[in-house]
This record gives C-alpha cells, structure tokens and sequence, in this order.
C-alpha cells in the first residue's frame, strides 16, 4: 500500500471525530505564495510526490491556472497529519488572491474554521491580505500566520538576523492592527498573532523549510542556523531539519479549534434561525445524530459526473441514498458521496458533522444553497461579497444550432462561480455576462469554449455603471394608467452610513424582514431619523423604500406591487437603464380606488414607476463608474511611463511609497480606463512592473463626459439616443 493510500485509509476512520479535525484555508494576496505552501503540505503528508512539490502546482490543476501561474478555483484536500501520536485530520482549501476572484475566497470561509494567512516576507501586508483577514474574521475564522519567501530576506536584499527580525515585526503588527480592527469583540485579543504562542512561524514554501518557536525547541534549529545555511546555499538541508508541513500542520493543529468548538461561535454568525430548535442546539454542538444540516460553498462540473456540490456539514450525517432538501429546489437524492484531494475524489459511503463533503445528485444546488434533512429548516445567512461585477461582455453563439447548449452553459457557469452574472436574452440571442474585472472574464470564456465546447463570439468589455441623484426630488405624482391611482413618491440620496450598513450586510435585503425593531435600531444609527426607520418597507440593493404614510385604506393590499414597481424602478433606471445606487425612496402619499379590480398590477406598476422616475428627474440624475484602487511597484527610473500611463486613463495618483529603489504608486483610477491595461503597463515598463488592483466602489462620472457616456449607453441597449432630459417628468 503507498503512503497516498494509506493515509486515505487514515482520513476515513478520523471523519467521525470531530476533535481530531481542522478545517483550514490559506489565504494571501496574489503571488504571495499560497499555492506552493499548500502543494508542499499535501506532499509533506504524503499525498503527492515531495519531488514536485511546489513545482507541481497539485491544486492549480486547471490548465489556465497552470499558463498563469496564478490560483483562479479554491480547490480542496484532505490529508492526515500526526502531532505527539496522535493523528488528525486536515481539510484544506487553497484560495485564490487575485482581486477578481475575491467571491472565491468567501465562499471558502464559509466551509472553515481556521485560516492560514501568508505574507511574503519582502512586500509585506498588501491591499489583498488586508480583504481576505476582513473575510476570514466576518466568518468568524480564526487566523495564524506564515511569514514567506524569507529567502529573499537573505539572499537578495542581503540582510542579516537583526535587520530580518525588524521585517517580521512589521508584518506582525500589521496583521495584528487588521485582526483588531476586524474582529469580533469577544476574539480580538485572544487572536491576535504572536511568535511566542507559536501562531507565527516563517520560512520559504518553495525550499519547503519553515520554523517557528516550538519548532526551534523541536528540531534543535537557531535563527542564525537559518541564516548561515540560507547564505551557504544549503536549503536542501534545511528544509531536511526543519521541514514546512511539520512546522505549519502543528500550527494549525495546536492553535486552530475543531469543528465542534467553532461551530459553538461560528454558528449564530452564519445562521440566524432559532439557535434552541434541534436543528440549532444539532449544529451548535456539530452533532452527528441531529439533522443533517449543510451549506454548499461551490459547485464543481466535472464532464463524467455532471455538477458536484462542495461543502461543509455542520450536523448530521450524510449518507449514500439519502434524501436531503434543497432551498429553493426540492428534495435530492444523493447518488455520489466523497472527499476531495486535488483533482481527485476518493468516494465514501458516509460523511459526518465537521467535515467538508462533495456530493453528486443535489438537483438545483448553487453555491450558497442550503441542505437539511428537514423541509423547514431555515437558510444560512448569504455570504456577502465585497464587490459587484464591473465589467461585462455581450456573448452569442458562434453557430446559431449551438445557442440552446450555449443557454445550458451560461447557467452552469453561473452555478459553478456566482460572481459571474449573466443575463439571459431569449429574444434577442445576445446574452451578458458580467464579471469583477477583465482577467475573470477572460477565464470565463475560455472555460466556455474550452471546457464546454461552445464557439462563442464576444464583444469589447464593457463597463457597469450605476445611476443615483444629486439631491432631493418630489413627491411626483405618478398617474395609473386608468387614471383611478395617483401615487407620491420622494427621492433623495441615502446617508452614507446607510449605505455601509448595507454593504456590510447588517440590513437585510429585500421586504421580508423578521425583526423589525433590530432592523430600524440599525437605520436610527446609521443615519435615517427615528420615524423613516420605523417606516422600513423594503430594501434593494443600496437602496431603501420607505412608507411615510398614515391611514391610506387599501394601501395594505397594494404595498406588494408598490414594492415591485420599486424593485423594476432601481434595476433600470431612468438616465441610462442601468442599476441604482444609493436611494432612499420614500412613498409620502396614496390615492387609490376602492374597487381592486380597479389597482391591479398593470395599474399599480407603471404608476409607480412614473412616480419614482419623475421624483429622480427632478433630483438630477447622475451616472456612476466603478472604480479600481491600483498598486504600481516599479523601479525608480520608469516613474515617468507609469504615471504618464494611468493620467492617460484618468487615474489620480493618491500616494508613492519608496522601498530601496522600488518606487509603489498608489491611484484610483475608473475601471472603463483600466482595460487593456495589463499590456500597456507591460509594454510601457519593458515587463518590470509588478502592479495589483481592488475595487474601490463607485465615484460620480466627471459632468463633462456624462452627457457622451449615457448617449453611447443608450445606443448600445437599443434605446432612444437622447435620454430623457430634465422636463421628461412633466410628461408622465
């Protein structure tokens, strides 16, 4: 039996003990050395080959990932790792840092409890490492870091022992100040990281030597060992005294809790139900005699097996042949059950609470879905992502026989990534595919005709603007077609506390709110006065409708459809027919006919639509454009081509930090400036640019371009070419 085998041998009798599992992810920003840590764990515990460790790259087995030499899907392993005797058992996700991938990185931490953060000794806490500890630390997964590359420390910027000590303190009081001001209260002190308690340790993933301070004592190894042997060029030696996935895996093991201690503060965090139902007590304590319980964090399409959803169990125990429930899909057989290592799945009759388990035969599933034994239980909150899709693509088929299996594709592809959006347009063929940046986009299609076989053509990436206001607009009466309804509506921009509030999910979305009072205590303090917070009726996207109304009769049995022509109002709207941003919408006054024969939808809708988009008119609409935050490492001397680069593109440079002879630029630039620029910067700095970017929400569009943008908007969606000018709202 090989090692490999063996220790799948092993996994299997240690997925029934919750105490002997950790559920880890690792986490960085881009190239900071994520994959080649985790590659060299999984070789370590005898998983793959130690050889090719590193260079193999097991959990980038997508071909594109391997072209890129970048993560693009979290993937998941299982291995066996042994500490004092005692053998435990590792899930392991590794997750991608590149910016476009960041929904990636939060559905893994959804399915973890611990989360291994690296940083590379040289460039230090970047905008990327401080997104993925927020994410890990809203989850409530608990972080410890790994210091990588300190080759680097040693033989190109030629440092000795003191001058690297300064560096790691650094990086640690960086990532500390990121876990206390992300925290929750409760954790913060407790994790902080530090080398004593041993969550600190450091060393090079691709020369597969690491240590910390239990590991000194362990393996007899000094810090100026390291840095002699380091220098003398004897990594291979090092990495034989001290190897990386003893010192990591005993990290993680030591200081990262098990499923059933996490699950005890993970849980209300991430399920809002009644936390004293079975269901609650089952999850609470990770049982695995409660009811099955189990949030999908991705779903996989595999050409033999169709869709395989990953995810985490938190009670319960799945079985072969079971029959779960769905959200939103129905009762599932599950046909296929098994563990994931890399590329493989070995197949399991049984998976129990604490485990992350891929199942084959869930009809419906999507990344998020909730799973249960019990028809009623109620979902787990939705993961909340950091930023919205900002550039899109028009796609049709190639060959018009191929647009029924394109249709197919499109769904399968938002299931398998729901970053990606896509708008399906029956009618017309040309269907939109809107994803984080242009890289994402990129993937995307060329998993579409790679992986799925469709010839597609696409157009130019086109950019996701936004609509808001100016200022205050109405109350706008808006007349229903029978003229028998007259609605009253104001518009005017929403506080900007609001607007994080929504961003950070602490305000539900949609109209469906269960407590009411918690949710208008939120408002009070993020801005809104005591009665609009009271008068909440329902929320879309960044935006709020409220109800400021007294004693309209019948107002009760039309507020649905009021909600509706609100919901159409902000996914189209009246400048441009782009989505809506930032809007408190309020419904001061009603009149309507007694007869409801007389206030059906056909009535109720356009009215008040008209009144939203006439209140809008009356505010001065503005258009919107997303922007990027963008770091820029170059050396001194192509300082000019770089900033000459991004002024080109309307980028305002915010702030140049100088290292050595490196020079980083910092700017904002509008995401409609920054395509194609990967190539320009390439071509502009003769390759010698290392530049990252993240979005950074959305800024006005200068007045002078609006009137030009909204015009080529309208064109391209087929619309009038004017857009309605400030008098439009007379008409309705």
């Amino acid at each position: 039996m090989g090692r490999k085998e063996e220790n799948v041998a092993k996994a299997m009798k240690l997925v029934e003990h919750p105490e002997l599992i950790r559920n880890i992810d690792i986490a960085a920003h881009i190239d900071h050395g994520k994959t080649t840590l985790s590659d060299n764990l999984i070789a370590g515990a005898g998983m793959m080959s130690e050889e090719l460790a590193g260079k193999q790259l097991l959990l980038d087995y997508d071909e594109q990932e391997q072209a890129r030499g970048i993560t693009i899907n979290a993937a998941n392993a299982s291995m066996v790792h042994e500490v004092e005797g005692k053998e435990y058992l590792i899930n392991l996700i590794d997750t991608p840092g590149h910016v476009d991938f960041g929904g990636d990185v939060t559905r893994a931490m959804r399915a973890v409890d611990g989360t291994v953060i690296v940083v590379d000794s040289v460039e230090g806490v970047m905008p990327q490492t401080e997104t993925v500890v927020r994410q890990a630390l809203r989850e409530r997964v608990k972080p410890v870091l790994f210091i990588n590359k300190v080759d680097r420390l040693i033989n190109e910027l030629k440092l000795n022992g003191d001058e690297m000590q300064k560096r790691f303190i650094k990086v640690i009081t960086d990532v500390n100040k990121l876990i206390t001001k992300y925290a929750p209260q409760e954790f913060a002190s407790n994790w902080l990281v530090n080398v004593k308690n041993g969550t600190v340790a450091f060393g090079s993933a691709y020369h597969n030597w690491a240590l910390s301070v239990p590991a000194m004592g362990l393996f007899k190894v000094t810090f100026k060992d390291i840095v002699d042997l380091v220098a003398a060029g004897k990594q291979k030696e090092l990495a034989k005294r001290a190897p990386l996935h003893k010192v990591v895996l005993d990290m993680v093991i030591k200081n990262l809790p098990n499923p059933a201690v996490a699950q005890k503060y993970r849980i209300p965090q991430i399920w809002h139900g009644d936390l004293n139902s079975e269901i609650g007590k089952a999850m609470e304590m990770c049982d695995d005699n409660g009811p099955v319980t189990m949030m999908i964090t991705k779903i996989l399409i595999d050409p033999h097996a169709g869709e395989i959803a990953v995810g985490r169990v938190f009670s319960g125990i799945i079985r072969k042949g079971s029959e779960l429930y769905v959200t939103g899909a129905g009762k599932s057989k599950v046909q296929l059950l098994s563990m994931m290592v890399g590329p493989d799945r070995i197949s399991i009759d049984e998976i129990a609470a604490g485990n992350i388990a891929a199942v084959v035969g869930l009809k419906g599933a999507i990344a998020g879905s909730t799973v249960s034994s019990s028809q009623e239980m109620e979902d787990f909150e939705p993961m909340s992502h950091y930023s919205d899709p900002v550039v899109t693509l028009a796609i049709e088929a190639k060959h018009t026989a191929d647009l029924p299996k394109l249709i197919d594709v499109l769904r399968s592809v938002s299931k398998a990534d729901p970053s990606i959006q896509v708008d399906i347009n029956q009618e017309t063929g040309e269907h939109l595919i809107s994803g984080m940046g242009e890289l994402h986009l990129e993937i995307t299609m060329y998993r579409i005709k790679n992986d799925y076989h469709v010839e597609v053509v696409t157009s130019a990436p086109l950019v996701v603007y936004r609509e808001t206001v100016d200022k205050t607009g109405g109350p706008f009466e808006g007349k229903s077609p029978n003229k028998h309804n007259r609605f009253y509506f104001k518009v005017e921009p929403l506080p900007e506390g609001v607007v994080q509030a929504i961003l950070e999910g602490k305000i539900p979305d949609g109209s469906k709110i269960k407590d009411k009072k918690a949710v208008a205590a939120i408002l009070e303090e993020a801005g809104l006065d005591h009665n609009e917070a009271r008068s909440l009726v329902s929320v879309h996207g960044i935006n709020v409708m409220l109800d400021m109304t007294k004693g309209i009769q019948y107002l009760d049995e039309t507020m649905e459809l009021l909600i509706e022509s609100f919901n159409e109002s902000l996914d189209k709207g009246p400048l441009a027919n782009e989505k809506v941003y930032g809007l408190k919408i309020s419904l001061m006054d009603a009149k309507l006919h007694e007869d409801s024969i007389h206030r059906g939808p056909a009535q109720v809708i356009p009215a008040g639509r008209n009144s939203i988009y006439g209140a809008m008119c009356q505010a001065g609409r503005v258009l919107m454009e997303p922007m990027q935050k963008v770091y820029i490492s170059v050396p001194q001397d192509l300082m000019g081509p770089v900033t000459s680069e991004l002024q080109q593109r309307r980028g305002v440079v915010e702030d140049m930090q100088q290292a050595g002879d490196e020079i980083t630029v910092i700017a904002n630039a509008p995401v409609s400036g920054m395509i194609g620029f990967a190539s320009a910067i390439r071509s502009a700095t003769g390759g010698k640019a290392i530049w990252s970017s993240e979005n950074s929400g959305y800024q006005r569009v200068p007045y002078e371009l609006q009137a030009g943008i909204v015009a080529k908007i309208r064109e391209r969606k087929g619309l009038k070419p004017e857009p309605y000018d400030e008098t439009y709202y007379s008409s309705l």
